[in-house]
Formats: C-alpha cells, sequence, structure tokens
C-alpha cells in the first residue's frame, strides 16, 4: 500500500507541475526534475527505492515506442549518415573522454570504473529528448536528426556499458567478445523487433474490435522488449526498430476511429509514465546522497566536470562532423544543404540525458568477480544522475529560448503550402476514384452526384488555398450509401498522402496532420469503435 501511495502522490505530482508548467510555457521535464529534487530533501518523507528492473520493464517500453513511432522515417534517411556518425563515433568518445576526466578529478576512481560512467551518459535520451522536441517546432530534417540519434545510439552506448562492467569486474576485456556482443545486441535486437512488429502488424491488420486494437497496440513494447531480453538481445533497440516499423505502416493497421483512440491512449499512458519517471529522477538524488559514504559527499566539481566534458565533446564532434563530410565528398552531397552553424548549434544543445542512462547508472552491480564492492558504485550513480538532472534542466530550459533566438523553427508558410498541396492531392485522388466507382455503376447516380459536388468544392476550396493559404472547410454528410463510398474515397486520400510522403513531396508531420483530419471525419461516418 507504501508503493502505491508513493506512485499516486507522483502522479498528482506531475499532472500538478505539467499544469503549471503549460501556464509558464516551460518544459514540464525540467520542472519536474526540480520537483523532485525540492520534495525529496523535505525531511521526513519515505525512502523512495527505484530499482532498475522497474524502471526498465515498465517505464521505458511504452516510452520508447511513443518515441519511436513519432519518427518521420522519411526524413531519418535524409540523415543516416548523420544520425549513424552520432550513434557510434559521438557515443566511444564521449565515453572515454568522461572516464579520463573522473580519473582525473578522483584519482582513487580506476579508469575502467570511469569508463563504466562515461558508457551510462554517452548516448542521448530518446524520452528525454522527445518529450522536450515535443513543445518545439523544429526543421523536419534537424528533429529527425536528434530524435534519430538519441533512438539509434542506444545500441552502442549498451554494448560499452556491458563492457565497460565486465572489464571493472573482471579486470580484463576481450575485443573480440566486444564486437559479438555488439551484433548479439544490436543486430539480434533488431531482428527480433522487426519479426514482432511484423506478426502484431498482420494481427491488426484482422481485429475489428477498438477495444482489443487498443489493448494490442499497449502491450506490443511490452512483449518486443521482454522477447529481446528473454534472447539476450537489446531490449531497447528490439522496441525503438519495432516503433519505426509499426509508426509507418499505422494507416494500413486499422481504421481512423481506432487510430484516434489509440493515439488518446497513448497519451494518456506517456503523460503518466513520464511525470514519474522525471519526478523519480529528482526524488533519487537527494535520498544517495545522503546514502553515500563521506569522503564522496564532496561530489559538486567532478559531477560539473563531468557534465560539462560531455557537452564540449559533443560541440567538438558535432560542428567537424557536419561540414567535413561536404568537403570531401561534395558531388555526392550537392543536393544537400550546407547546415548552418545555428542549426548545429541546435544540435549540440539538444542532447539531453534522462530515462535510458538512469536504468543503466542504478543497474551497476553491487560487486566485482572477487566479491569487493564495485569501486566507487555510489558516487558513480550520484555523477550520473547529477549529470542526468543538470541536462534536464539547463539545456531543458533553455532549450526553447536558444531555438527562438537563433531563429532554427520551421518555417511556417513552407509548412502551410506542403499542408495545402497534401489537401488538394488527396481530394483531387478522391475525385478521380469517385470517376471510376462512377464508370462501374457502384452506387445510385444520385448518391455519387452528392458526393461529387462535395469534393468538386473541395477541390475548389483547396485550390483557392494553394493560392492564398485559406484552410478548407468541411460540411457533414448522412446516408448508409453515401458513408460506404466516402470511406473508400477516404482510404484512398490516406493512399495518396502516403506517395506524396514517399515522394519527399510533404513532410512527415505534413501528412499526420492531414491524416488526422482524414481520421477525426471517418470516426464520424462509422459506427462508434467497441
Amino acid at each position: 500500500m507504501h508503493s502505491v501511495e508513493i506512485v499516486l502522490g507522483l502522479v498528482v505530482l506531475g499532472v500538478v507541475v505539467a499544469t503549471l508548467a503549460a501556464r509558464l510555457k516551460a518544459p514540464a521535464p525540467s520542472l519536474l526534475v526540480i520537483a523532485g529534487v525540492i520534495v525529496g530533501l523535505i525531511p521526513g518523507l519515505p525512502h523512495v527505492a527505484v530499482t532498475p528492473e522497474s524502471i526498465s520493464l515498465i517505464v521505458l517500453p511504452p516510452l520508447l515506442h511513443a518515441a519511436s513511432t513519432d519518427v518521420a522515417m522519411s526524413e531519418l534517411r535524409r540523415v543516416i549518415g548523420a544520425v549513424s556518425a552520432l550513434a557510434i563515433g559521438l557515443v566511444a568518445v564521449s565515453a572515454v573522454a568522461v572516464a579520463f576526466v573522473i580519473h582525473a578529478i578522483v584519482p582513487t576512481v580506476p579508469l575502467a570504473a570511469g569508463f563504466v560512467l562515461g558508457a551510462v551518459l554517452a548516448s542521448t535520451d530518446p524520452v528525454a529528448v522527445s518529450a522536450l522536441a515535443r513543445r518545439l517546432r523544429l526543421p523536419p530534417r534537424l528533429l529527425a536528426l536528434v530524435q534519430g540519434e538519441s533512438l539509434l545510439n542506444d545500441a552502442t552506448s549498451l554494448v560499452l556499458f556491458r563492457v565497460a562492467v565486465t572489464a571493472a569486474a573482471a579486470g580484463t576485456v576481450s575485443l573480440l567478445g566486444a564486437a559479438g556482443q555488439f551484433l548479439r545486441l544490436g543486430l539480434g535486437g533488431a531482428a527480433i523487433g522487426l519479426g514482432i512488429a511484423y506478426l502484431v502488424a498482420q494481427l491488426r491488420r484482422r481485429t475489428e474490435d477498438g477495444v482489443l486494437e487498443t489493448a494490442i497496440a499497449l502491450l506490443t513494447p511490452y512483449a518486443v522488449y521482454v522477447t529481446a531480453e528473454v534472447c539476450g538481445t537489446s531490449g531497447v533497440t528490439a522496441v525503438v526498430v519495432a516503433g519505426l516499423y509499426l509508426g509507418q505502416r499505422g494507416v494500413e493497421l486499422t481504421r481512423g476511429a481506432v487510430r484516434l483512440q489509440i493515439a488518446t491512449v497513448y497519451g494518456v499512458v506517456v503523460f503518466l509514465l513520464e511525470s514519474v519517471v522525471f519526478a523519480v529522477i529528482g526524488l533519487e538524488l537527494p535520498t544517495l546522497v545522503r546514502e553515500m559514504p563521506a569522503a564522496d559527499r564532496n561530489f559538486g566539481a567532478a559531477a560539473v566536470a563531468v557534465t560539462g566534458i560531455v557537452l564540449v565533446v559533443r560541440l567538438l564532434w558535432i560542428y567537424p562532423a557536419g561540414y567535413l563530410p561536404r568537403l570531401f565528398g561534395r558531388e555526392r552531397r550537392a543536393d544537400e544543404p550546407t547546415p548552418s552553424w545555428r542549426v548545429l548549434a541546435v544540435a549540440t544543445w539538444a542532447g539531453t540525458r534522462g530515462v535510458v542512462p538512469l536504468a543503466a547508472a542504478l543497474s551497476i552491480p553491487l560487486t566485482i568477480d572477487s566479491g569487493a564492492p564495485f569501486p566507487h558504485r555510489d558516487l558513480l550513480i550520484v555523477l550520473a544522475i547529477s549529470c542526468i538532472i543538470l541536462t534536464l534542466v539547463v539545456q531543458g530550459l533553455t532549450l526553447e529560448p536558444l531555438v527562438k533566438r537563433l531563429g532554427v523553427t520551421e518555417d511556417l508558410s513552407r509548412a502551410r503550402d506542403e499542408e495545402a498541396v497534401a489537401r488538394h492531392a488527396v481530394a483531387t485522388a478522391a475525385l478521380s476514384r469517385l470517376d471510376e466507382l462512377l464508370d462501374l455503376d457502384a452506387a445510385p447516380p444520385a448518391v455519387l452526384e452528392r458526393l461529387r459536388q462535395g469534393l468538386e468544392a473541395r477541390v475548389g476550396r483547396t485550390r483557392e488555398q494553394l493560392e492564398r493559404g485559406v484552410a478548407p472547410a468541411e460540411a457533414g454528410r448522412t446516408g448508409p450509401i453515401y458513408r460506404r463510398l466516402r470511406l473508400d474515397l477516404l482510404s484512398v486520400e490516406s493512399a495518396r498522402l502516403l506517395v506524396l510522403r514517399d515522394e519527399g513531396r510533404i513532410s512527415e508531420d505534413t501528412r499526420r496532420k492531414v491524416q488526422r483530419s482524414l481520421d477525426l471525419e471517418e470516426a464520424g461516418l462509422t459506427e462508434p469503435v467497441d
């Protein structure tokens, strides 16, 4: 009962802070962490013990799944080279840099133990990045870069973490074994995630019950994570790959009304889990500080130094990575614009740490192979959580002002033009489909004529929108034959949207916006979701 009260208290805290964040126009994760630290400092409150298993098994799967389904694959494919450089090279360099810095500041911490800390903090966090980026209107390619990096660097950091723990515990490390671990964790997890996602897609296509399909959608990330972990691969990688696969096929899997229902349910789940986990990050620090040895309590300078080196290494990596490939591959990249220093500055500052590093830090073993305590385990965990809090608070609170100051926001006129193109194209596609139905005598002429009048009006309004930027309005319709035919036309419109996205004529964000309006219309034409 005590645990239930704590969880309910954290949920209430999350709701209050989120409401305050909306009024202050501040990022909720940052305020939640601050609130957690403040609550943790109150004397007499019960100790909140968080196990890595509870974070990894209960919290991570749905949050990772939601973050990965939110990524635009059409944009991610365009920046996959840069994402790979960040997800592999930057992670490795950051881990090494942190190891040497902490060993230099606290010489009693062995390099192997320092490398464990470096591996924990080397990767950006998809949950934190998605939570912060959700507030900002970043350009599609930049958004895909920071989201893709945070999702795909987990396999690298996970391998580094396990190798570092093995080296610190046993005193030796095998490069061949490390390579095998990387293949097993990364490729094995990706294969399991893709396989289960394919099976889930087939199952959802054959499911008519809206409640059952929503339950399947909620259980999918847990099933993927547990299966991957039982098979000895990376559950995080498996969930990310499954989310990327299913996120790009949402239109194919179910009806619009069910998509709206799943999106609403997932929104509530993500809100509750994020509220709890970010508050827990803040709560953990005061408790851990009180319990750590007195000799390690002067950790402030080390925490600032570790956070600083993580940011400096990121800065020194991103700028050369943004320009050097174009100097040596000018012909291959002639069609790609050279990123401005402003874009690279935002990409640098968007690399926050969060939930995944927290779970890794808490999973540092208590002892080494000889049975002796793991060297400076309490200090390593406190430094990791301190770095997480500093990045969430400092970068989280200043990221939006930085984005506005540098002007690195989505071009609203471009977004409006894309939406106009999309709406005009889908209306035209539906009108073409209606002509086919008219030739086939698929319905009474009077019904087809009503549909034609509505579609021609939409085409006219969208043409005006293309010329003047005026948003089209929709009129409601009734009648069973009309509904059946209109549902058929809506499927044509949805398919046309996917073609426009795949051709690069519109962004994934524009597709989702227009698709939502189609889903809302479809929901009004169909029976309520069971």
